[in-house]
């Protein structure tokens, strides 16, 4: 028997996590939901001006089709810039641009421009997140300090409505990407000179509701698994990394496993996340996706929404007319490829916690309202000197209603390098989603005969 002592101990436990829960939306609040918000929580009206439009559900998933090599049509291809920012003009647009943008402008003052467009708000989800969604305003609570989810229903934007700064931080990680998504993709670290070598690699992604033997109980921490695979080069070749999202990134970690294809051996990885080191140096495992894993290393502050111009709808940037060569050249990627709109975002800025260990002492991260994905951030050093900048250019797939990028591009001021991922302009049909999976596919026994070379 235990202790009576030990009893009560337990039960006020229980009560303090359940004091640290913070409460979802209530349902007239939730309502809001489809009326005067989008179904994820975006304003639905347009601006004051008429230069964002209003939200009326995006793109129809028959706005274009994809060719025999699964490249989809650029709806907007007859469109010309309405301007084009450069060093020169930035000052007069400066309220709306990042820091991050401004210091592009001064680091690479002859080259780095800002073609901007009509804006058009593309995005509408698939109605089985869209449900999730409306579940999750008056069900989702934040717990252990707001470093974990409770009664989050997974594949879908946790909190619409959202509160505060770790509310919004927690939409970005939880959003949308598809139930299930299998991509072949390119990534590099070119030399200041542009000189750069092509990583193409295999990434799959799977919510735990996309998978074919989805288990509520056992998954109920799952947030998603995903699995990458070296596809080339061939000294790279065959090595695979496994990563267990959760959600309740307290009571369970984040599980990272990696299979050395020259050693045939599988070794858990508990480096894969915060600010170790990834892509040659040039940003932090957590930059990856603008951000990704655990909160608890910041203190995040939400500013507010503001209206900037973001990378969007960059079907150009991700053609096949254009080789990666056309793409990454010296100092960053070819901004005459890109494509900017004025859009609304969620500005926040994350502040580290005192006693906590990290690179970065302070980032701020442009979050855009219609898909919740990240569009620029911005990460200073243990001085407060801006140090690097990312970017991520937009796409929609509106035939699977699943926001995506063309490119994401993680900036050095100092060194002045980048990296860039996500491209796949010579690649044939490297997009596919909700695939069958199972979760057997995404355990360490299965990473030996993934990178089995």
């Amino acid at each position: 028997m235990k202790h009576p002592h030990t009893l009560t101990l337990a039960s006020l436990t229980l009560c303090l996590l359940a004091s640290q829960a913070q409460a979802a939306v209530p349902a007239d609040q939730a309502a809001r939901l489809g009326a005067d918000l989008t179904p994820v929580g975006a304003q639905k009206a347009g601006n004051a001006d008429g230069s964002i439009p209003a939200w009326t559900g995006g793109l129809p998933t028959n706005a274009g089709k994809a060719d025999e090599n699964g490249f989809l049509a650029d709806p907007f291809a007859s469109e010309k810039p309405l301007f084009v920012i450069t060093a020169s003009t930035a000052a007069q647009y400066k309220d709306k641009l990042t820091a991050g943008q401004l210091a592009l402008f001064a680091r690479y003052p002859d080259s780095y421009r800002i073609p901007v467009y009509p804006s058009h708000r593309t995005v509408g989800l698939p109605d089985k997140s869209l449900a999730a969604t409306r579940l999750n305003a008056t069900d989702t609570q934040l717990i252990a300090g707001g470093n974990g989810l409770a009664q989050y229903h997974p594949g879908a934007v946790p909190f619409p409505i959202p509160k505060d700064g770790l509310e919004v931080i927690w939409n970005l990680i939880g959003r949308y990407r598809g139930d299930t998504l299998k991509r072949i993709v390119m990534q590099a670290s070119p030399q200041a000179n542009g000189d750069f070598t092509p990583n193409v690699l295999k990434q799959e992604l799977a919510y735990p509701t996309g998978l074919s033997d989805y288990d509520p109980k056992a998954m109920s921490n799952i947030l998603s698994l995903y699995r990458e695979e070296f596809l080339s080069p061939a000294r790279m070749a065959g090595g695979v990394l496994l990563v267990h999202e959760t959600v309740d990134q307290i009571k369970e970690p984040r599980e990272a496993w990696l299979y050395n294809a020259g050693q045939r051996r599988v070794r858990r990885a508990p480096q894969i996340a915060y600010d170790s080191p990834a892509a040659e140096g040039l940003r932090t495992y957590d930059d990856f996706d603008l951000f990704n894993g655990a909160p608890d290393r910041f203190d995040w502050k939400l500013v507010g929404k503001q209206e900037l111009y973001i990378p969007y709808n960059s079907y150009r940037l991700e053609s096949p007319a254009y080789k990666y060569s056309d793409i990454v050249k010296p100092g960053h990627i070819n901004q005459d490829l890109t494509r900017y709109e004025l859009h609304r975002v969620w500005h926040l800025t994350a502040t580290l916690k005192p006693g906590e260990r990290h690179i970065y002492s302070r980032r701020d991260i442009y979050i855009d309202e219609d898909s919740w994905q990240g569009a620029e951030t911005e990460a200073y050093d243990g001085r407060g000197t801006l140090w690097r900048v990312a970017e991520g250019h937009a796409n929609f797939f509106y035939d699977v209603k699943v926001p995506s990028f063309a490119a994401e591009v993680h900036y050095d001021l100092l060194s002045g390098r980048y990296a860039v991922n996500s491209l796949h302009n010579e690649e044939k049909n490297a997009y596919h989603f909700n695939l069958p999976m199972s979760g057997n596919d995404f355990t360490p026994s299965a990473l030996r005969v993934t990178g089995i070379r």
